[in-house]
């Protein structure tokens, strides 16, 4: 089958990213059709049951919206609710636990009293996300348009944390501002979801992860989607379908292949010949189907476990468990830990212990539980363990033997086992993640994030560069998290994607 190029956009991936440039550039009048390899739209951003005869559907790969900016919600007239957690985190440790609220009180402040003796550490906490919040205000305006330049961000924001975020590595700064080892950790975790590498690591990889993690709307709040992330999906394909976008599943693409005014994408029965080619896969994949020599694999360094437990188990420190877990329940993350932990996976091993991060998606929104399971006292738990690279995870055992590690870890801090609880789990390794859902190396972000701005000297010739969308090709931009703006469930890749088609066109000579 072969169909005309017309005014047609072809995107190849079918994921959140991508459903959000087929709505614009189908609103502008284009012609768009989305080619997805498996069976369903919405990539890492689905709800799936899980669990063999208990129906709980999991946000399996993704969990939490922070990044989605309300413009774009309210541009695409999405109709999702994105709820709050009382909670921001609790993080136990011999003796007692570290409780943070979202909206910080005395409760908090109680909590760091007993951890440190005195109130020192938490005034220091709050001025510490006071400037950072001073950062993010400037920030996530510009994330749905041309990339600012660094200097207009840097002139808005004072030296110091500018300096701090941007110029030095993160762990410096966290060092420097605080004292307890336990607190130092709550704050460096941030800058690791997805993300291998040291708090003191020179390239800033991990600067740049916690700058994405704390800017979201201004507030980098992350929030819980009622109905799971399948419910943004299901809301996005909607959208897209209204919009008169042509969603074509199971349809594998083979090869790009580009000339000057053309994309022509082949696969298994079918080719379609477009205008222009966005995509929604990783620029390692991207690089292999338009016949380039391909980059540098990513490598992808979270452990992910689902269960479903038949109720939370208590925890020694005496904490209401309902409280404890209705934010993020850290494990092993200290400052001293984190670095360990690294430290051993950059040597080729799975760490000693886990660290990581547990979320409870039901005590927030229990719509995701079937009927037999909402009037119970059922929960979902989601870990996310950090510092377990590809590599370190190569076969079913590691996987088994890191999982054993995590009931080690969490049984540390409760008053029972939790094993009696638990009602199903699965893991998925890097390895897994790469394998369902063709994302090189397992990598959450498709690769290393990038800064959202241009650099010094750096002058953008077209659109596509001014929006941080370019490939090696004029044709064909990318969409997804290797975006100059991607990663996590934001939309920004795709808005910004079809925002630099649509500022080429009008001067850009049509074939």
């Amino acid at each position: 089958m072969s169909d005309e190029t017309g005014d047609r956009v072809a995107i190849i991936g079918g994921g959140h990213n991508a459903l959000v440039a087929a709505i614009y550039l189908a609103r502008a009048g284009r012609e768009v059709v989305v080619l997805e390899r498996v069976g369903h739209v919405g990539g890492a951003a689905i709800s799936a049951p899980v669990f063999d005869g208990l129906d709980a559907r999991l946000s399996r790969y993704s969990y939490l919206v922070s990044l989605m900016p309300q413009r774009l919600i309210t541009e695409l007239g999405l109709n999702l609710e994105l709820r709050s957690r009382d909670t921001a985190s609790y993080t136990p440790y011999d003796g007692g636990g570290l409780l943070i609220e979202t909206a910080e009180g005395e409760a908090t402040r109680a909590s760091f009293r007993d951890r440190t003796g005195s109130e020192d550490e938490f005034e220091a906490w709050q001025r510490f996300y006071a400037e950072v919040a001073t950062v993010a205000d400037v920030i996530a305006p510009t994330l749905l348009s041309p990339l600012p330049h660094i200097g207009e961000l840097r002139d808005q924001v004072e030296m110091a944390i500018w300096t701090d975020l941007v110029d030095e590595p993160l762990g410096t700064a966290i060092e420097r501002r605080f004292s307890d080892d336990l607190v130092r950790g709550v704050v460096g975790t941030d800058a690791l979801i997805g993300t291998f590498a040291s708090l003191h690591d020179q390239t800033l990889i991990q600067n740049r992860c916690f700058l994405y993690h704390l800017i979201g709307n201004g507030t980098g709040e992350w929030r819980v989607p009622v109905g799971g992330m399948g419910a943004v999906t299901a809301e996005l394909e909607r959208v897209a379908r209204e919009a008169g976008v042509e969603i074509r599943t199971d349809t594998t693409v083979d090869g790009i292949n580009t000339r000057p005014d053309s994309v022509t994408i082949t696969g298994t029965g079918f080719t379609v010949e477009a205008e222009w080619a966005l995509s929604g896969v990783a620029p390692y994949v991207l690089a292999r189907l338009m016949g380039e020599p391909t980059p540098t694999k990513p490598s992808g360094s979270q452990f992910k476990l689902n269960l479903l437990v038949s109720r939370l188990p208590q925890l020694r420190s005496g904490i209401d468990p309902a409280i404890a877990f209705a934010g993020t329940f850290h494990l092993g993350e200290s400052m001293t830990e984190l670095e360990a932990a690294w430290a051993q996976a950059a040597n080729g091993s799975l760490p000693d212990h886990a660290v990581g991060e547990l979320y409870c998606h039901t005590l927030t929104d229990r719509s995701i539980l079937g009927p037999d399971l909402i009037d119970t006292e059922a929960q979902t738990l989601t870990y996310f363990g950090l510092h377990t690279p590809f590599e370190v995870l190569p076969d079913e055992a590691a996987a088994e033997h890191a999982y054993a590690q995590f009931l080690n870890a969490i049984n540390a801090h409760l008053a029972e086992p939790i094993e009696p609880l638990i009602l199903g789990v699965e893991h998925k390794t890097p390895a897994q993640i790469e394998e369902a859902l063709a994302m090189p190396g397992g990598h959450i972000f498709h690769g290393d994030l990038q800064w959202p701005w241009l650099e010094e000297g750096e002058k953008p010739r077209h659109p596509a560069e001014h929006w941080g969308v370019a490939t090696t090709h004029p044709r064909v931009l990318l969409c997804g998290s290797g975006a100059r703006r991607g990663g996590a469930v934001s939309g920004i890749g795709g808005h910004n994607a079809a925002h630099a088609i649509l500022d080429t066109q009008p001067i850009m000579e049509r074939p």
